[in-house]
């Protein structure tokens, strides 16, 4: 049987560093539901890693993910072009996002988490909410997905650190609003994990039921390793299969950000390997 080519069909850069790659992989999307992910691998010695699913289209066989170029892995994600191949493509995998009727639903992105949270606030659209989409980002140039987001017909609310588009300030300035005057009676969280972990602590004092997505280190992607483990309400869970998305009142925020900073050095000395060789790299369909 021939083997599967996963071979990129189109490529779009957002900013010096953050990519959106359409790729073919025929089985993934005719099972696919917002808050779901991919594990990839570039080349035949590469790593794996996850991505979440920010679109794709069961007629075409296609998925769309979003990625911002910070290791040796998304380094070389981010050389291939047009015509390219990925050796791997696996999924979908993780918990579907909770898609219900739940009322007013605020849904807060920053920065490539912007990339999840599209799909989740499109299907909680679809499920007939009242959504409120809020998004953060360092500056205009890094607002991904305004267009997308734009285009599911809820409001949209933006916040920039340095004041380039919408507010000048945090997310969470937003959120506080919103808790105090709109009342949401859910709110969904993507983004870094400072962002998620503040976003969770304010809502804790309003009592808003809070679910954030969790990107801890992953291996596997299937529950075997335990790479991703992590702490939820005192116990010890697998954001590969028992999330990503969990309560974000029960998530301890201190021991993921710890976790994740495990193989930064490793990381930077893999890159500094990898960089003379980049002018070079591609990895074409055989």
């Amino acid at each position: 049987m021939a083997r599967t080519r996963f071979e990129i069909v189109e490529k779009e850069q957002y900013s010096e560093d953050v990519y959106r790659l359409k790729v073919t992989a025929p089985l993934v999307p005719t099972l696919a539901k917002a808050g779901q992910f991919i594990i990839v691998r570039v080349d035949e010695p590469g790593e794996r890693i996850p991505l979440t699913l920010m679109d794709w289209k069961a007629e075409e066989g296609t998925v769309e993910m979003v990625f911002q170029a910070v290791g040796t892995t998304t380094d070389k994600l981010s050389l291939l072009g047009i015509g390219d191949c990925l050796q791997d493509v696996v999924g979908p995998l993780g918990k579907p996002t909770e898609a219900r009727e739940f009322g007013r639903v605020a849904c807060v992105g920053g920065g490539v988490g912007i990339t999840a949270l599209y799909p989740i606030a499109r299907a909680l659209v679809e499920a007939g909410n009242d959504v409120r989409v809020l998004l953060g980002s360092r500056d205009r140039a890094h607002l991904i997905l305004l267009d997308r987001m734009e285009a599911l017909g809820a409001p949209v609310e933006v916040a920039t650190d340095d004041g380039s588009m919408g507010i000048k300030g945090f997310v969470t300035t937003l959120v506080k609003d919103a808790a105090q005057q709109w009342k949401p009676d859910r709110v969904v969280a993507v983004g870094p994990v400072p962002m998620m972990a503040a976003v969770s602590s304010l809502t804790r004092g309003y009592g808003i039921p809070t679910v954030v997505s969790l990107n801890a280190i992953m291996l596997d992607g299937t529950g075997m390793c335990g790479t991703c483990r992590c702490e939820v309400g005192g116990e010890t869970k697998f954001s590969c299969v028992d999330g990503p998305e969990f309560d974000g009142h029960q998530v301890d925020f201190d021991l993921l950000t710890a976790r994740l900073g495990v193989y930064r050095d490793e990381e930077e000395k893999s890159r500094k390997r990898f960089a003379p060789m980049a002018d070079s790299y591609h990895h074409p369909c055989h």
